[in-house]
């Protein structure tokens, strides 16, 4: 059994653990089922009847963004490696201003229901459409992979079970759930459970932080301080090198994965696609600093989280904190603070958290799964295959199908997946997100030349960059944490491509548009501008 779960065995509250997750299980689904009645038309089930206020959806943004690797995995780097941990934080944090300040309301204004109807408004249909919906499919993939193989992970940790065959199940588990979320709610569903999941999970961290702050008397030096002690690294855990080294190849590491959280989430499609359920540009930009201000605040929690968890919880090697690289911090410090191993407070603490981490996984596989499937139905059969002559009743036909199909291809790959690195898997969605989809969305925003074969040539560029390098770094082989541990076939030093295949995505671009002529992409300028700065006939923006 779980060294962590011992003690809830023992006080036998592990009913009260399970009662939670079916509780948090049976809201979310209530909301759905209540969702699906509402859904009469694409622009509910596509965009939620682009009726949420800027407070609702700022609510659901941060429901979005907050996914259980900021949960679970920053307050864990930062219980394990103290000052470099805590640079998650930051780059997540500062990468909102990128989107507030280029994307968010020229996105929503020139948009319809996906990404690449900003980009199709002015390109040829065909070559742009599929390879954002190519981009668009691979970060959620592999978005998706990370959430769900946090899932089994956790309801493992929980149940104190180590049986494969039982995380495999919660992960078909979750797979079904999420394919339940979309096909029967769609936009309008999946906001509400990532609005209550948003409530969920600032109310628990709070909770949690307030407790571990009173046991230090409200004095975060005598926090900080008690966790360097305890870390057994003494002032250096304060400082930066624990994570990254202080080498040129670990400088180099830190400012390639900052450049990619910085960069990736103005590219990352989940999020953008929440720009279009605002009814007006002013409710965008107010949802975009709601979310501002609700995520800051998350993670500035999360320091407390983490240096609390380094303070008042073994994180020695051979530790739950250590063998889980972190994952286990947030429950394992609920469980101290509420009164530790074997006190009722402690179990319950414990359970709130997890059912809550739990919450957020399923909300953010709910959002990534809409959007892929969106991305399958809107992009690639009505504009693609069916020319534009698709009727809404068939494009609804096949979101439901591509939602089982995508859930499925999950599923799979999240079950072998469960022995690869999760922070690799989200580090490679925000560095595909950055390098493919980040270039084509700012040329074509700013660049009047900005053409089709510039649009494609930038995508596919940086999406290809991007996997390639990752496949041939450290991550892919040639250490004990790598992919493929026993093999060596890694010549790219870094760990994240960001550094690299971010430009590699935008010369991509300058290179495509410079060696062709496209006078029609050019033409239509003109008339982009006007609606990405007014919002004039958005609800039109896919078709022309």
């Amino acid at each position: 059994m779980s060294p962590l779960l011992a003690p809830l065995a023992a006080g036998d509250n592990r009913g009260l653990t399970i009662g939670l997750f079916l509780a948090v299980v049976a809201v979310t689904l209530g909301i759905t089922f209540w969702a699906s009645r509402q859904n009469k038309s694409a622009a509910d089930y596509y965009a939620g009847g682009r009726s949420f206020t800027g407070f609702q959806n700022g609510l659901a943004i941060g429901g979005d963004y907050m996914s259980a690797a900021s949960f679970l995995g920053i307050s864990g780097s930062i219980a394990l490696y103290g000052y470099d941990g805590f640079l998650y934080s930051i780059g997540f944090l500062v990468a909102w201003l990128v989107a507030l300040l280029l994307v968010a309301e020229l996105l929503r204004n020139s948009g319809r229901y996906t990404m690449a109807d900003q980009l199709a408004y002015r390109m040829r249909q065909v070559p742009v459409r599929s390879a954002a919906a190519s981009s668009t499919i691979v970060v959620s993939i592999f978005y998706l992979l990370a959430q769900m193989v946090g899932a089994g992970s956790l309801v493992g940790l929980l149940l104190g079970v180590s049986d494969p065959s039982v995380k495999n199940l919660v992960i078909v588990g979750v797979g079904i759930l999420m394919i339940v979320y979309v096909t029967l709610g769609g936009m309008k569903g999946t906001t509400w459970v990532q609005i209550v999941k948003a409530v969920l999970l600032i109310i628990g961290t709070l909770l949690i932080t307030i407790l571990v702050l009173a046991q230090f008397h409200f004095n975060l030096s005598e926090l900080l301080g008690a966790a360097a002690e305890r870390s057994g690294k003494g002032e250096a855990f304060l400082q930066p090198g624990q994570l990254y080294g202080k080498d040129l190849v670990g400088k180099f590491d830190f400012l390639s994965l900052g450049l990619a959280l910085v960069l990736g989430t103005a590219g990352l499609p989940h999020i953008l696609i929440r720009f279009y359920t605002t009814p007006t540009a002013q409710a965008a930009r107010k949802s975009v600093l709601w979310a501002i201000g609700l995520i800051g605040a998350f993670y500035l929690m999360t320091l407390v989280l983490g240096f609390g968890a380094a303070a008042l919880v073994d994180t020695a090697k051979g530790s739950p904190i250590q063998t889980s690289s972190g994952n286990a911090a947030s429950p394992l410090l609920a469980q101290a603070v509420g009164g530790g191993d074997g006190t009722l407070g402690g179990a319950v603490l414990l359970a709130l958290i997890s059912a809550v981490a739990f919450a957020t996984i399923l909300a953010v596989v709910a959002g990534l799964t809409l959007t892929s499937a969106s991305s399958v139905a809107h992009d690639i059969y009505a504009s693609v295959i069916k020319k534009g002559k698709a009727s809404e009743r068939s494009e609804m036909v096949v979101v439901r199908i591509a939602a089982f199909g995508i859930g499925a291809v999950a599923i799979a790959l999240a079950i072998p997946a469960q022995r690869l690195n999760i922070a690799f898997l989200v580090a490679l969605a925000f560095a595909v997100a950055a390098s493919a989809n980040l270039p084509a969305l700012l040329f074509n925003l700013f660049w009047r030349r900005f053409n089709t074969v510039g649009a494609t040539a930038s995508i596919y560029g940086g999406l290809i960059a991007a996997v390639v390098l990752v496949v041939f770094s450290p991550v892919g082989s040639g250490t004990e944490t790598s992919l493929f541990p026993n093999a060596d076939f890694a010549w790219f030093p870094l760990r994240n491509p960001g550094l690299v295949s971010i430009p590699i995505g935008f010369l991509c671009g300058i290179i495509g548009t410079l060696v062709s002529k496209d006078d029609e992409s050019q033409r239509r300028y003109d008339e982009l501008e006007v609606r990405s700065l007014t919002g004039a006939g958005a609800e039109k923006a896919s078709s022309h």
